[in-house]
């Protein structure tokens, strides 16, 4: 990628949320989290950060301060290998460590940290790169707001996991208590509308995966396999050394020289490891030709492992005592990192083969280390493994749930020699031609120099950043639920503004347009507000005048077809325009009739606007109030907009607001609360975790707001601390 000399270089911010991510010794299958995902984003980190035209990238993950795990993810910044690639760690709700099906209540107090951090670099980041769902929904956050490219990889997808999960067995309603499967499918939809560019590691995801969601746009798609490390992963030589885990591993075979039938991975159901054991059980020809080596992640005492993975362990050894494998299979109880590439080339000396069973398999970065170390393999037909066997054709596919198939398939590989020895070949010089991590690097800067070169700095007038009277706390309300309906609370909270408007400036977010606040304003005599976000976020207006921002209005106004709007939704029964007086230039407004009110949901709006690729924001208020505003349209990205230019950190930004259009300005770092008239309106399931800064006020209206005020400690120093 040629820059102008000039040009400082790129600047790649990585999200990779979840796991346990550190520089060196990655604990590979410690647990479902911290599998092939944590592996790729630092080699990743590394390749990019090689590049000549690469600056620095950052990998961002969350910060871990747990004495269940070690001090290493404590920290905030760690150098990686390359030189301008390091680990930035962003806290994100409790400090221990969760499993990522916990995290999405946290996700946007994350967002706002990881905000907060760019803005203390030298400059923003020339794209950001998410890594799973739950990234994928902060970075969309993060692009809404700073226009800056997004590019998504999802490893793996919901909706294909899903189909997986219940066709082994499990019922819808346990996949969903179990992996939280709504939050991130709708974040996967989310990010696919709003992605520049996707890549994917293979030609299956994106036929056979994305192809499952609503916005489906297979031409913004790419493929880009991942790298392999082949100074790691190379044949056996002669004279190499036993290492630590050739004995661990030997100690349990009667016959340790025969050849090895190797699975490695992380103790997950999704692995489908017990179905290997099963094949080798029910195989008396498997049993009497080789050994078993299960090499799934490392344990001290499985009954302190996760669910998942204790319930995994304790099926194998259930499974190893019904068929009485003893002597015949290893289940080593650690490994380090390290051994991983020496356990593949012990398989492959021993003239064994590689097993991958998984239910579904994103990419198989196991497969190529295994192909690259000359070991054959035998993998899921479902998912990337697909390409690779095209690619190199060093192994053989099999359906995953069938253990006869794939017990026949280890057969002809061990049985036949001339096979197994054409796949060992094929697979070392294959891997070696097709997947590099310097040919990854280069590919993908390629696919996002496009990008880069017709991204345009987000404008900032400086009319608006002089517009702040120099407050450091801000105060924001909704209008009509929050504010208005109380006189006496309303004319005490207005008194507070009128004596304390040297100390903080005053907001108001509604969905109301700036003609009909106006109005509003001198009926009740509330105070002209500092900044007003109207039509529910599309517009800002500041200053004493209550200037337009036109800045903000040619941020948002991306992406966005209103005639496209209108006609996709002119043909929905049950739905017609609201007045004039109700539209607004970034804002559509319909009624829906009471007939289809039950039928009409929000999430059938939105898969239908979805599938027309409109990418916007679908706001359904009492069943019967429709707005739809632009993607980069809400009030609590407008609202942190304000916050940016103004230099008011977050945590002394107080918002009175509930649910619905309002709910993204009380969740993230703002301290908010919800008087008790609006108490009855429910958040979205996780927001209100306990950790949250919401304060449920016993008293309606402004008096609600008098009421957080106090409770904050909202005009002392340390503003946050609530009362005891």
């Amino acid at each position: 990628m040629q820059l102008q000399q000039e040009e400082p270089g790129l600047y790649i911010a990585l999200i990779s949320i979840h796991g346990l991510i550190r520089s060196k010794n990655l604990e590979l299958g410690r647990d479902a989290d911290t599998g092939g995902q944590t592996k790729y984003v630092v080699d990743l980190a590394n390749a990019l950060a090689r590049q000549p035209n690469v600056a620095k990238v950052d990998l961002i993950t969350r910060r871990v301060v747990d004495d269940k795990v070690h001090c290493d993810y404590s920290a905030a910044i760690e150098p990686l290998d390359a030189d301008g690639a390091r680990i930035v760690r962003i806290d994100c709700g409790p400090e221990q460590y969760l499993p990522k099906e916990q995290l999405w209540e946290h996700l946007d107090a994350f967002t706002d940290n990881l905000l907060d951090f760019f803005h203390e670099q030298d400059r923003m980041p020339d794209v950001v790169h998410s890594h799973y769902a739950d990234a994928g929904y902060v970075a969309t956050k993060i692009s809404h707001l700073s226009g800056i490219p997004l590019i998504h990889t999802g490893h793996s997808l919901g909706r294909d996991k899903r189909k997986r999960l219940m066709a082994s067995g499990m019922t819808s309603k346990n996949v969903e208590k179990r992996y939280n499967m709504g939050y991130r499918i709708e974040a996967e939809e989310q990010v696919l509308a709003n992605a520049s560019l996707v890549i994917t590691s293979t030609r299956q995801e994106i036929e056979a995966q994305y192809e499952l969601y609503d916005f489906y746009s297979p031409e913004r798609m790419r493929v880009i396999p991942p790298g392999t490390d082949l100074s790691l992963f190379h044949p056996p030589e002669l004279g190499e050394a036993p290492t630590q885990i050739t004995s661990a591993v030997r100690r349990f075979l009667d016959e340790p020289d025969k050849p090895m039938i190797l699975a490695l991975s992380r103790p997950d159901p999704r692995k489908n490891i017990a179905t290997l054991v099963q094949a080798y059980g029910e195989s008396p020809e498997l049993r009497e030709m080789a050994n078993l080596v299960i090499v799934a992640g490392n344990r001290d005492d499985i009954r302190e492992m996760d669910n998942g993975a204790q319930e995994v362990m304790s099926e194998l050894l259930v499974l190893i005592d019904y068929y009485d494998l003893y002597g015949k299979v290893a289940i080593p109880k650690k490994h380090l990192p390290s051994e991983v590439p020496a356990i593949y080339r012990m398989a492959a000396n021993s003239r064994g083969v590689f097993i991958n069973p998984a239910l579904t398999e994103p990419f198989g970065l196991t497969l190529l280390e295994a192909a690259a170390s000359g070991l054959p393999f035998v993998a899921t037909e479902n998912g990337g493994p697909l390409d690779i066997v095209e690619n190199c054709e060093a192994g053989l596919l099999i359906d995953p749930l069938n253990a006869r198939a794939l017990g026949n398939a280890i057969k002809t590989l061990l049985l036949d020699g001339e096979m197994w020895r054409t796949f060992s070949a094929n697979g070392i010089k294959n891997v070696a031609l097709k997947y590099s991590w310097n040919a990854h690097a280069r590919a993908y800067l390629k696919q996002i120099k496009p990008l880069v070169e017709a991204h345009v700095p987000q404008q900032i007038s400086p009319e608006i950043v002089n517009a702040s009277r120099l407050s450091d706390r801000l105060i924001v309300s909704d209008l009509d639920k929050t504010l208005l309906s109380n006189p006496t609370g309303l004319r005490e909270f207005c008194q507070m503004l009128r004596e304390r408007r040297k100390d903080v400036a005053f907001g108001i977010a509604t969905g109301r347009r700036l003609d009909s606040v106006l109005k509003v304003l001198k009926k009740y005599r509330i105070p002209k507000p500092d900044i007003l976000i109207s039509s529910l976020g599309s517009q800002i207006h500041y200053g004493r005048e209550l200037e337009l921002s036109t800045d903000w209005e040619e941020h948002v106004d991306h992406d966005w077809n209103p005639r496209a709007i209108r006609r996709i939704l002119r043909r929905v029964e049950g739905l017609t325009l609201q007045d004039e007086s109700e539209q607004s230039k970034f804002k559509i407004s319909f009624h829906v009739a009471p007939a289809y009110q039950d039928s009409l949901t929000r999430d059938k709006i939105m898969k239908l606007l979805r599938q027309e690729e409109q990418s916007v924001n679908v706001f359904l208020t009492a069943g019967q109030n429709l707005d739809i505003t632009p993607a980069r349209v809400s009030k609590g990205l407008a609202l942190r907009y304000v916050a940016s230019i103004w230099g008011i950190p977050l945590e002394r930004v107080l918002v009175a607001a509930g649910a619905g259009s309002d709910e993204d300005m009380i969740t993230g770092n703002t301290l908010s609360v919800i008087v008790s008239n609006r108490a009855h309106e429910p958040l979205s399931s996780g927001k209100q975790q306990e950790d949250h800064k919401i304060f449920y006020a016993t008293q309606p209206n402004a008096l609600g707001i008098l009421e957080a005020i106090e409770h904050y400690h909202f005009f002392e120093e340390e503003a946050g601390a609530v009362c005891a």
